[in-house]
């Protein structure tokens, strides 16, 4: 009787140890697991067989890193590992090798991480499962991703389309991942998000909206689809919130920024602040998570916030951050950390690091993110333009990330007007900051209107006698004519401002006019070097005299960020 008793009980768990394996492959990554983690260790704890107890560890161990604790998934993880040896079964060895890179899914287990890719490499290649295969392939193009080794993504993308021709979940994997390297490359592959769509509708794979949103949103951004932009970044937002996953907030925040919204980015940002960015665990995310907030913090100008994230990431230099899975390229961390040891006037490093990155996304071929940080363009639908001030006297002006610029007086007079379009200011305001001062009348003007009138009728003579002796080809009287000339019209032009009014001599309103005028033209000329367009957009927008003001064209799309 005890003998059916038993064969009942091992009946009854191998049933509920297939439920659960079943219900573990559904978990989508990044959400709570529930009761799941609850039922794989039930289930474990009852289980004896090396090989089902494997199983169950390696998935018990996904199952905590998808629910972002990758801090409870190792040792299910090296157990897994363990018992799988045991068996000498191949496939579940691989199968537990996947668990284990998993669980050491952290920056600073790079190195760790190479090696197991390695070995799941060499064993899934023996192996008909094409499941199993599959992860070896991931692995070894994550990894290749990681460390930007050219040859190693092309050869891992390679292998993921002939095995696509197995399975539909394969085929999934091969056009994200495709069109992911050809997107970096700036090769338009709409094409592969209807496959990968099609594919994943037909393996039944519970989390591949997300990649396939990602797939179309990026590709907006880049295209400039502000409609498209803005659906998917809703998207993201909604289910971050729901599930209360950081990193979605914090590439939704990025992606907001990215197309020119930043009022939506800092309201995100709010809650990705300096007390949550210092819990982070360091695990599959917290590069993309650090690299997101700080590069949507640079694009909105808040400089706390890009201090505390750029002290978190510069450990971490001279690396690729991409989403979990070689899902997206976020960019390399030099250059993030380029831009924000510029904003807070480190500029030594700022050039080190940004000619680093330079270097890494010509290498790659990366075009649009050589392009953002060689010419500091701006990107995405609307062009957000960088105008304030950093620390050591230095400035951040520029579209896209902007570029540090020594200050001049001019910029502060800008800087006040840009804040005030289409307003006048006063040139007195201007160079007073709007502090109070003595406003001194002026000393009369320089020449009275008698004495103007005279000028006047001089040169229409002087035009008569010059025509003569150009006439006569007396080019001595030319010469002394020409002179006088001169000279009575720089004296008018001194005394008579705009529409010939007589100009004022050393009243408050005229310095301030003549200083205002100088430093803005100065500093216009500081920006060209920098940034032609800005220059050349604040050239045609701005006006100077005794009010100043910031007029531009009604199609211009510029939102300055103008923090102080």
């Amino acid at each position: 009787m005890s003998g059916v008793t038993s064969s009942r009980r091992d009946t009854e768990l191998a049933a509920r140890t297939r439920a659960v394996l079943d219900a573990a492959a559904g978990h989508v990554f990044g959400t709570e697991p529930g009761r799941l983690a609850a039922e794989l260790y039930d289930v474990l704890a009852r289980t004896t067989d090396d090989a089902a107890r494997a199983r169950v560890a390696a998935a018990l161990a996904r199952c905590w890193v998808y629910g972002g604790h990758a801090d409870r998934a190792a040792p299910f993880a090296d157990e897994a590992l363990a018992r799988a040896e045991k068996t000498a079964d191949a496939e579940l060895i691989a199968d537990c090798l996947d668990a284990v890179l998993a669980a050491h899914w952290g920056p600073d287990e790079l190195a760790l991480r190479q090696q197991t890719a390695g070995r799941l490499d060499e064993v899934s290649a023996h192996v008909l499962d094409p499941g199993a295969r599959l992860r070896g392939q991931l692995w070894g193009l994550q990894v290749g991703w990681e460390t930007l080794r050219v040859p190693v993504i092309q050869r891992q993308l390679r292998a993921l389309e002939l095995l696509a021709e197995e399975s539909p979940r394969a085929r999934f994997f091969a056009a994200s991942r495709r069109w992911m390297y050809d997107h970096v490359r700036g090769v338009s592959r709409p094409e592969l998000i209807d496959v990968a769509e099609g594919a994943a509708a037909e393996a039944g794979l519970a989390d591949a909206w997300m990649v396939t949103s990602l797939m179309r949103g990026y590709s907006a951004l880049h295209a400039g689809d502000a409609e498209t932009v803005a659906e998917v970044s809703e998207r993201m937002e909604d289910f971050a919130r729901t599930e209360g996953i950081t990193e979605v907030a914090a590439e939704a925040a990025v992606v907001w920024a990215l197309a020119g919204r930043a009022d939506r980015a800092r309201l995100l940002l709010e809650q990705l602040g300096a007390d949550v960015l210092d819990t982070l665990p360091r695990d599959v995310n917290f590069l993309l998570n650090l690299q997101c907030v700080l590069e949507a913090a640079l694009a909105v100008g808040d400089e706390q916030l890009v201090r505390t994230a750029a002290a978190l990431l510069s450990p971490y230099e001279n690396r690729a951050v991409v989403n979990g899975g070689a899902v997206y390229f976020h960019g390399v961390t030099d250059d993030t950390l380029s831009r924000a040891a510029a904003l807070v006037g480190d500029l030594d490093r700022a050039d080190q690091l940004r000619s680093r990155a330079l270097a890494t996304y010509s290498r790659l071929g990366a075009t649009w993110w050589y392009d953002r940080l060689q010419s500091g363009g701006a990107v995405g639908c609307t062009e957000a333009v960088h105008f304030h001030p950093a620390d050591g006297g230095v400035w951040v002006i520029g579209a896209g990330a902007g570029r540090p610029v020594r200050g001049l007086r001019g910029f502060d007079y800008l800087h006040l007007l840009l804040d005030r379009p289409g307003e006048n200011v006063s040139a007195v305001e201007l160079v007073t900051g709007g502090k109070g001062t003595v406003i001194q009348s002026d000393s009369g003007p320089r020449i009275d209107r008698q004495a103007a009138a005279a000028y006047r009728q001089r040169l229409a003579d002087l035009a008569a006698e010059l025509a003569e002796a150009g006439d006569w080809a007396d080019l001595s009287r030319v010469e002394s004519l020409t002179a006088e000339r001169e000279a009575l019209l720089a004296e008018l032009s001194s005394a008579e401002g705009l529409g010939g009014r007589a100009r004022a001599t050393g009243s408050t309103a005229e310095r301030a006019r003549v200083a205002a005028t100088k430093a803005i033209a100065a500093a216009i000329t500081r920006i060209d070097a920098v940034d032609p367009g800005v220059g050349a957009h604040l050239r045609d927008a701005i006006r100077t005299g005794t009010d100043c003001t910031y007029r531009p064209r009604p199609d211009d799309r510029r939102a300055w960020l103008l923090r102080t």
